[in-house]
Order: C-alpha cells, then sequence, then structure tokens
C-alpha cells in the first residue's frame, strides 16, 4: 500500500479503502459508508481496477451523490471524492 499523507488529501469526513474488494462489493462498501454520513459530508474512496473505477462513480451518482473528483496515486489506484446528497 502507498503511504499517502493525510495533509495531501482533500478535506473530508471519512476515507475508506476497498483496493482489496471485488465488485460488488467495492459499492456495497461505498454505499455503507455514505449511508453512514450525514448529507453534504464528504467521502474518500481508495479504488484500484477497470470496473471499480466505472461502476463506482456510475452507481453513487445513480444514488445521488456528487462525484468531485477523481485522481491517480502514484502506485495505480487512485481516489475518489464523492460528497454524499440528499436522503
Amino acid at each position: 500500500m502507498q503511504h499517502i499523507n493525510i495533509a495531501e488529501l482533500p478535506p473530508h469526513d471519512r476515507a475508506i479503502d476497498i483496493t482489496g474488494e471485488t465488485c460488488p462489493m467495492t459499492f456495497v462498501r461505498t454505499r455503507l459508508a455514505l449511508d453512514s454520513l450525514p448529507e453534504g459530508a464528504i467521502l474518500l474512496v481508495r479504488l484500484t481496477g477497470t470496473d471499480p473505477r466505472a461502476n463506482v462513480p456510475r452507481a453513487a451518482a445513480d444514488q445521488g451523490h456528487d462525484l468531485l473528483d477523481m485522481f491517480d496515486l502514484d502506485d495505480g489506484s487512485a481516489v475518489l471524492v464523492i460528497r454524499k446528497g440528499a436522503a
């Protein structure tokens, strides 16, 4: 796992690492994390793989959440920045 300096990450309320998960568990873990947050909270999701990179942002948007950013890390993983939408 790449060492990530927390000061280098966008401001957030919670962060999860789903790099060890496969679909559909990637979005299940993301949805559970979003469900535990209040509206407007920011969730960072670290993930890897082609399918999760496509499916997790799409599924989050389908649930009414906003994808604010997605950036790549040096180890090949990516971080999604998601703002929780209205319930």
